[in-house]
């Protein structure tokens, strides 16, 4: 899934798009919204970072345990952590790359939009 969509997005620079089924669209939509929630964007950027477990994810991110369960499932689902056993321990990890190069892609694009606005509003 996650392959097909970049290769859908590396696709845009040129002319058409390639065609994708409703389906496929509805695969999309439902893996951006895994990431539209701002604490499971906390739990991938503390899992950048390298694997952690539970409790060293309620730590970084500073939420509730019950939370980052959660989220970390809700991840997991999706195809973008993983998660392991190492005992009674849970070690998480980012399972599918391709994730931390479309959140930079997002925050450089971020950076320079609001770079743009501040210099059209007079500032630095």
């Amino acid at each position: 899934m996650q392959t097909f969509l970049f290769r859908c997005m590396a696709s845009r620079s040129k002319k058409s798009p390639p065609p994708v089924s409703d389906e496929a669209l509805a695969l999309i939509a439902s893996w951006f919204r895994t990431l539209s929630e701002p604490s499971r964007l906390k739990i991938l950027r503390a899992l950048e970072e390298g694997e952690k477990n539970i409790t060293e994810l309620v730590t970084a991110t500073g939420l509730t345990q019950a939370n980052v369960s959660r989220h970390v499932q809700s991840l997991v689902d999706a195809g973008m952590v993983g998660r392991r056993r190492e005992g009674l321990t849970a070690i998480c990890f980012i399972a599918d790359p391709a994730i931390n190069e479309l959140c930079d892609s997002v925050c450089s694009n971020l950076q320079k939009r609001l770079a743009q606005q501040v210099k059209k509003l007079g500032g630095a």
